[in-house]
């Protein structure tokens, strides 16, 4: 998952190149669209718009998004959002054929697994980049120090010892903090459908890097 976070975030990941391809057929497929409606409105002539056979403005553009695209310019990531909860640790060694039930006790030895999120905003700091926290205690004081140890422009945290919000719920509610360079005070997010706190974090996202750019 590290290598495919990696690729999204350099815009070289298969699946962008995928939809990226997509993207250009569809838009040869009616080249001139714009301008034969517009000549059903009123009167015109190819020569005053340059959209005649002498026109080269479509092969252009598409030239230079092509081109957008071979620099990594055109699908490269401005932000990146740490939504899922992957594993911790894995096991130290992988069993090549099922485990048969010989003993009555097993020790299985794990190891760290990357940590995809800090890794992505140690070496990307041009990025705005989302941190998630779901804690079971001392939600703020853990969520406030991922947000400090990672690097991070905003984390978004919940409680997940609630049974009415979180795992098992279509309901959550979170607090969110700010790296202290946006200068921004915290965010709580009342309780409400997944959906309309999607909807709020996307807002807050929105926000908070207007101000970065502003700044």
């Amino acid at each position: 998952m590290l290598i495919a976070a990696q690729q999204c975030v350099d815009g070289t990941h298969s699946e962008l190149q995928l939809v990226f391809e997509d993207e250009h057929d569809h838009s040869h497929e009616h080249p001139h669209e714009h301008e034969h409606s517009h000549n059903h409105s009123h009167e015109h002539h190819h020569g005053d718009c340059g959209c005649g056979d002498d026109d080269v403005s479509g092969h252009n553009d598409s030239h230079d998004l092509l081109q957008s695209y071979d620099n990594n310019q055109f699908v490269k990531a401005d932000i990146f959002i740490a939504t899922a909860a992957v594993a911790d640790y894995r096991t130290e060694e992988a069993a090549p054929q099922k485990i048969k039930k010989t003993q009555d006790a097993m020790t299985l030895s794990l190891v760290k697994n990357p940590d995809i999120l800090a890794t992505i905003s140690l070496a990307h700091p041009e990025l705005f980049v989302v941190g998630f926290a779901a804690e079971t205690q001392d939600v703020e004081r853990y969520a406030r120090g991922k947000l400090v140890a990672k690097d991070l422009d905003m984390i978004a945290c919940n409680d997940v010892s609630r049974v009415d919000i979180g795992f098992a719920s279509d309901d959550n509610a979170m607090q969110v903090f700010f790296s202290e360079r946006y200068e921004r005070d915290a965010v709580t997010l009342e309780k409400t459908s997944k959906d309309k706190i999607a909807e709020q974090l996307a807002s807050i996202i929105g926000q908070a890097i207007g101000q970065r750019k502003d700044s």
